[in-house]
Parts: C-alpha cells; structure tokens; sequence
C-alpha cells in the first residue's frame, strides 16, 4: 500500500486544478496515491481528471453522479484510499514542492502519530504569498509526540482538514466522515484533534492556500452559512458521547464563539435579511452548550472586547452588540485620524527642519552612507566606508539604516534612521553622500556636496531607459523620476567597460564615470583559508563538505519567489559530499523562509554578507543573477542553472546572450545541474576556460585595491597615481576551503549534453 492517499475534491476549479493535481505527482517523494474526485462539476474538472488518470497510474478517478459538496465528495475519496496516511487537499490548492517528503520525515521522527499538524501559506490572485500568522504554534521544541492537553494552543489555528496527515487506521478506528454543507470542516477536525492519542507538529509551509479574487463560497453571502450551527451541534454531539472529552467542552465553547463573531462581523457572508437569525441561533447554541470552567484549554481571548462580545452574543444582545460595534469602529477611526494628524504635523515639520538645515554651512568631514534601501552594512558603499576611516581618519560617517539593521554597523559609524530629524540634518550637512540604489526623492543636493552612486552589480538584464518597452518588467518605472535622481550624482562607479557602456547609455546624465572594479570585492583579496574555515563552521557546514551557493535571481513576471530546484532531490542524487548554501533573492524577503528539511541545506536568505557566503562557498550555482559577476574574481567554477531563459528574456531582456559566453558550464534542466557536479565538469578544464575568458572581459579591475582607488580619487581629491590594476595572471585571491578537488572522469564516460556553447 503507498504510504500517503491524497484525496483531491473539485468542483468548478477547472483553472487551477491541473497545478493542484501537478503539485502532489511531482513530489520528491513518489509513494502515493491521487484519488481525484470530480463533484459532478459542469466545468472541465471530469476531463482533467480522466486525463490525469490515464497518463499516472497513481492517479484515480471518482466521478460523482450529482453535486453532493465538499464533504460527501471528500468521503467518496476516503471510500477508496489505502495509504498509511490521508492527506486532504481542495482543488484550487497546492502542496509545497518538498511537502510529502518533509511530512514523512517527520512522520518517522516522532513515532508515525495519529495526527501530524503541518503549515500553509495564503498565497493571493496578486501572487502575493503570506504565512499563516500563527505558524509559531508549530514549533518542533519539546516532545517529539504528545496529546493535545499538552499543547492546547493547536485548537486556536484554523479548523481545517487539510493542514494535517491523518493516520488511516486512526480515522476508521474512530469512525470520522465529513457531513454535508458548509463549514464540513468542523465536526471532523475537532474531534480527530480531541481524540488522538498522538500528536505532532512540522514547521514547515506544506500547503499553498489559494485565495481566489472570485468564486470562493466563504466570501459569498448565503444562508448556506448558516450550515455553521449544524456543524457544531455534531461536534458537540461527539462530545457529550465521549466522557472521557467532556473536559475540552469549555474550549470548543470558547472557539465557537470567537468562529459566531467572525462571521458575523463579516458583511460579505451573511445576507442582510439573515443576519438576525444568525444572531438568535448563535446565541440559542452558546447557551444550550456552555459549561463554566477552564481546564483542557487554551486561556480565555486576551482581548476584553471579544470576551464582551461574546458574552453579549450568548444573551442574544444584538442591539446592544452593535452598538459596540458601532463605538469600536467609531473609536477606532478616531484614533486613526488623530494618528494621521500627528504624522502630518510631524512630517511638516521634520519638511521644516530639512529647509533650515541646508541653510546651514556643510560639515566637509562628514560622509553619509546607504545601501539597498535603507539595510545594513553591505555591498560597496560599506567596502568605501571602511576604507575611507583607514584613509581618512579625521572623516566622521554615518550609515542610513532601519534599527533592524543597526547592530550590523562598526562602532565607528554612526547610526540614522530613515525619517529622523539627524537624518534630515545629515542629509542637509554632509558633505559626500554614497549609496547603492537611491537616496530619498525629497534630498535637494546641494553645491558643494559630492553624490557617489556605487551601483550593486554587473548589468546582465536590462536596466534603466532600455526597460521603456519592457512593461512586464517594469509596471511602475518612472523614467523622469530615474532621470532627476541620476542629475544629482557627480560620481557612477563601474566595475568594467561593459557596465560603463550600459549605465551611460540606459541612464544619461552628466556624472563621471569611474572605472575602479566593485570594492565589496576586495575582500576576495584579503581574507584567508583559515577565516573561510571559521566562517564555515559559523554557517553550520559539515567538515569536508563541497559546498555549492545557490543564488538565484528575482523573476519579473512573477509575484511569488519560483522554486526552481528541488533541493531534497538534488542532495540525494549529489551524495553526501555536497552541502547547500540556498540565498533567495533579496525581493523574496517577506516570502516564507524556506525549510531546512535537509540536514546539508542551509538556508542562508538573511545572512548579512553574500560576499561572506562567496568564500565559504567552493562552487556557485546561478541564473541571471549579477552575482556571477563578482564570484569570478574568487576565480572558483561558476555553473549556470538556465531552466527559463526564453521566458527571462521575453519579459526582462538582456544585453548579452549568457549561454554564448557564460562564465562556466550550463545546466538547462535539474538533471543536467546535477550531472556537471557528479561527473565533474564543474571543475574542469572547459569549465576553467570559459571562467578565465569571462574574468578577462568582467572582471579587469577586480584586484582588491578597488576602494582605495574610490577613496583617493572621490574624498581624497587624488586624480594621479591611483593603484593600477593588478593583471589577471598576477591575482591571487582567497583559496577555497576545499583545495583539492577530485578529478572528473574520463571525457568516455560523460554523458553527452548541450551544456557548452
């Protein structure tokens, strides 16, 4: 038998269904079943099934004669499963890439339980995807298995059926099926909670909860949602036949009620001419099932207003619930409005401030510092602050940053909040200002103050002007805006001749141009094998370990972040020598952090320095991303993952075919990425040619003297006698931490792919 049966209702769902059905048959783990059950649906749902059905063995077809809804359709796929364990997931959903696997894994560490409680994350028509907000009741500290009266907090997450792995045996032991109409949910997952004998959590996204623009029965309005109070006279009914769970009554009472409000309050469920009866049934059902007294829950809502709420409803109070409805909204929108007359009061005077201040004299040693956005310490404006304070010591500096990010600051430099009233004065005073990316549209530069934009990396996709016809990738650009904030620069670092001849071009204006090489990457220069070492046993990499950086870019004609590689198979077909350092692309940061379910895959999306991660690191795997472009000065194998790039091009554009010149091998598919490193291509001598073609036309200033070059020229006044760049043959920078690399086999064992250009 396989051990997961997941069972797949649908009805109307025909446009998402066919990525729902993809995301369980293309699990890393393959020991399963589909039973997809088409709910006499008039759409194409039948089709897609039968469909599926015929070319996956795995996959079967249940059709049902008339529409029964999504609890009888869900016990017509129970009818049929065989798997250890049930996994439930709706039509229009998706399963996480990796889930099935990471749910077994944790099925075996705790002891196979009777339920195992996992994670989702909303993600929106917009493509924007959010994690569940209550994701930290899922932490996998303390008993690896444990029943619910150890961890009655599980209770106050979303009573759903389908973020759980259900033991099979369990649920026919203890008789559960779905009832009819709305809500079907409820008399099931409570019960399968109260009851179990085991438990256990997985911290780890598994489903992708899709909420739909349109077309979803709980933001309809309906008497069907009425369908609620049955569900819970069912639940309470398997209560009061269960002694031995009388004791959870208060609890369920609890969480009924907060479930009566929430659907009260919400105006897009209830129609207006039922909106009385359910107030009068909810409160004949508080009052027919509550039981005074706390024990085997979780504590009362901490919020007075919702115990007030409550206790109204249970009276049958409408008129007096909402009239504090009424007031809470009322001083609610007060509040709101005081706030924003303090924010534009302050605002005007912090506009007051900024004016007075420029009328000051400029501070000629003082120099203010940002990078991406207002973040921490990093890329080259950090490399030029340090260097300044070694050249330049009477310089004071100041960096812009979040607080967040504060404590990723040397000592020696002063800290700004962005909107501060020091940060208008820093901005009013200094005399050099330097960033990555932009400063604030409201800065008036002033004469006498020097605007170096650094830049953050090698253009390989289109930048600037030459995205006008590129409105995929650029729906919000303002060209004039770009243009004004360009008119203040004095000073454009470039790091060769190729990125010299975009910027000018994609960006006009009448700064000097400075040719220098990118100081963030002058470390690649300085450090040592014993600081990679020590740097390596920080991130957690196992001794002896190759290591492979995955660093992927962002995807303009994509909301969500693109899960291009699945890690759990890479791993295991790579062996136990390769560990994984997987950097998401810094426009992923509010994304849900992906799960370490791997014990050689090392998330490292927040560590603050990704030139840190470049020494540590003994290969790098990319995409498009600018990256490619430094890590060449490390002069270590360089192997391009390039799965999408008819559709990268078609939406972004480029200025250079990659697969023409890349800085290594290139994989067009997973298999082939992980045929380079099991064959050894990714060191090779083919390999080594392409990279050392592709240093000599990217990477000419790379040497380590990059920052003193931009110290003495913009802050030192320096036009002579600036360090020349050092020859490619002459570099010498930081050896990886693996210096001896097994040799690839013989060219009459490789198998041949289009990997080379």
């Amino acid at each position: 038998m396989p051990r997961f049966s997941v069972i797949v209702p649908a009805y109307k769902v025909q446009a998402y269904l066919q990525e729902g059905l993809d995301s369980v048959l293309t699990q890393s783990y393959t020991d399963l079943e589909l039973i997809a059950v088409d709910d006499a649906s008039p759409d194409a749902c039948g089709s897609i099934i039968d469909e599926y059905a015929a070319r996956d063995p795995r996959v079967t077809a249940v059709h049902l004669a008339h529409n029964l809804g999504l609890g009888p359709a869900r016990n017509a796929g129970l009818a049929r499963a065989t798997g250890d364990y049930l996994v439930f997931l709706d039509g229009d959903d998706t399963l996480a890439p990796g889930a099935l696997q990471a749910i077994t894994d944790r099925l075996k560490a705790t002891g196979s339980p009777d339920v195992l409680v996992y994670d989702y994350a909303r993600t929106y028509w917009t493509g924007e995807l959010v994690r569940n907000r209550l994701s930290h009741r899922l932490s996998e500290e303390g008993p690896a298995s444990f029943r619910l009266a150890d961890r009655p907090a599980l209770l106050a997450m979303l009573m759903v059926v389908w973020n759980k792995a259900y033991r099979r045996e369990y649920v026919e032991r203890e008789g559960l099926s779905f009832p009819p109409g709305l809500y079907e949910d409820t008399p099931w997952t409570y019960p399968a909670l109260l009851a179990a004998q085991s438990l256990a959590v997985l911290d780890r996204v598994c489903v992708h909860y899709r909420q739909r623009r349109t077309g979803s029965i709980l933001t309809t309005s309906s008497r069907r949602h009425l369908d609620v109070f049955d569900q819970y006279d069912r639940v309470f009914g398997y209560l009061a036949g269960r002694p031995e769970l009388e004791r959870w009554r208060p609890a369920v009472h609890r969480r009924m009620a907060e479930h009566f409000c929430a659907l009260y309050a919400d105006p897009r469920r209830l129609p207006r001419a039922g909106r009385a009866e359910f107030f009068k049934r909810a409160s004949t059902l508080l009052r027919r099932y509550r039981s005074p007294g706390r024990a085997g829950g979780p504590p009362l809502p901490s919020s007075r207003t919702d115990r007030v709420r409550h206790l109204l409803m249970r009276l049958g109070a409408r008129r007096t619930y909402r009239t504090l409805s009424v007031l809470r909204s009322s001083a609610l929108a007060s509040a709101q409005g005081a706030a924003s007359l303090v924010r534009g009061l302050r605002e005007a005077s912090l506009r007051l401030h900024y004016r007075l201040q420029r009328l000051l004299p400029l501070r000629r040693d003082l120099a203010v510092f940002s990078a991406y956005w207002h973040g921490g310490y990093a890329c080259n404006p950090a490399a030029i602050e340090a260097k300044l304070r070694e050249l330049a010591p009477g310089m004071r500096t100041a960096w812009i940053c979040d607080p967040a990010h504060a404590a990723t600051l040397p000592r020696e430099t002063r800290p700004l909040r962005p909107g501060s009233a020091a940060y208008w004065t820093a901005l009013a005073r200094a005399s050099y200002l330097v960033t990555n990316v932009n400063f604030d549209r409201a800065l008036v530069k002033r004469p006498g103050q020097v605007l170096l934009q650094t830049q953050h990396g090698t253009p390989l996709k289109r930048v600037g002007l030459d995205l006008q016809d590129r409105p995929a990738a650029t729906p919000t650009t303002d060209c004039a805006g770009l243009l004004r904030g360009a008119d203040q620069w004095d000073y454009l670092l470039s790091a060769n001749r190729h990125s010299t001849l975009v910027w000018e071009k994609a960006v006009p204006s009448s700064y000097t141009t400075l040719e220098y090489g990118y100081p963030r990457n002058d470390v690649f220069h300085r450090a040592t094998r014993a600081e990679v070492l020590e740097l390596r046993e920080r991130l957690g990499v196992p001794a002896g370990s190759t290591v492979i950086l995955y660093a992927p870019t962002h995807r303009d004609y994509r909301r969500s972040r693109p899960d291009h590689l699945d890690f759990e198979r890479v791993l295991r077909d790579l062996g136990p020598r390769f560990t994984i350092l997987s950097r998401t692309h810094l426009t992923y940061a509010d994304a849900p952090p992906q799960a370490d379910t791997h014990p050689r895959l090392i998330d490292v999306s927040s560590h603050p320095s990704v030139e840190e991660l470049c020494l540590a690191s003994d290969a790098l795997v990319t995409d498009y991303s600018s990256l490619m472009f430094d890590y060449a000065a490390l002069n270590r194998p360089i192997v391009i993952h390039a799965d999408d790039w008819e559709a990268y091009e078609a939406a972004r554009g480029t200025y250079f075919d990659l697969r023409a010149c890349p800085p290594g091998a290139i994989a067009r598919t997973q298999d082939e990425l992980v045929d380079i490193f099991t064959t050894g291509h990714w060191q090779g001598s083919r390999s080594a040619q392409l990279r050392a073609a592709f240093r000599t036309r990217f990477c000419p200033y790379e040497d380590g003297n990059a920052a003193e070059r931009v110290v003495r020229r913009v802050f030192l006044g320096q036009s002579q006698d600036l360090p020349a760049a050092v020859p490619l043959a002459d570099r010498h920078p930081c050896p990886p931490a693996t210096p001896t690399f097994e040799p690839p086999l013989p060219l009459a064992n490789l198998t041949p792919l289009s990997r080379w250009p």
